[in-house]
């Protein structure tokens, strides 16, 4: 395990503590919402945080109530603690520049000197970081130890429509997830 991925188990567990006493029966997903600073792969962030009932009641609509569940674009988005290589994270900022240094995915200068690859490699190795993260606060039981109860980790880039499924799934057990994946296939048209 990388000082990173350390770093990142290490101090989840502590933000999701952080969510508010009063809120935690109320939340059923956790959101996982990577972006980047200026649209920079360099400087990527999850934003951890969740959705509540409350939520999901306020933007329902009779036609279709999976929507409001499970589609991010309906859940609370901001004022959420965030991880990865931004200000607000200064422990996680060196050890992601010196993580992806040493695995060769890094570039000098701006955007216009690298590669498509470049974005790829680095978008990607986050993203699996996040998507590893969910999966070890199940596997540990801290999400359940925090929240009192397993919840889904809903795994998002909204530069990235639809991997959300894919990132989703693979972040949390069979279980969790039936609800959210019979509402993607629904939205597809899949039986």
């Amino acid at each position: 395990m990388t000082s990173f991925q350390q770093h990142l188990r290490t101090t989840a567990p502590e933000i999701l503590k952080r969510f508010p006493d009063q809120l935690k029966p109320e939340i059923y997903a956790v959101s996982f919402r990577i972006w980047r600073i200026d649209y920079d792969p360099r400087q990527p962030y999850v934003a951890i945080g969740y959705n509540t009932e409350s939520q999901y009641r306020r933007e329902t609509r009779p036609e279709n109530p999976g929507e409001a569940r499970w589609n991010y674009a309906c859940w609370l988005l901001d004022g959420f603690e965030t991880l990865g290589n931004v200000p607000e994270d200064p422990v996680g900022s060196p050890l992601y520049v010196d993580e992806v240094k040493r695995l060769g995915l890094w570039f000098d200068g701006e955007g216009d000197d690298a590669s498509d690859d470049q974005y790829e490699a680095l978008g990607e190795h986050f993203a699996d970081a996040c998507t590893s993260l969910a999966r070890h606060l199940h596997d540990s039981g801290r999400l359940k130890e925090i929240l009192g109860r397993p919840v889904p980790v809903q795994v998002f880039d909204m530069d990235c429509p639809g991997w959300e499924v894919e990132a989703t799934q693979a972040a949390n057990p069979p279980e969790l997830v039936a609800d959210f994946l019979s509402w993607q296939r629904a939205a597809a048209g899949e039986s």
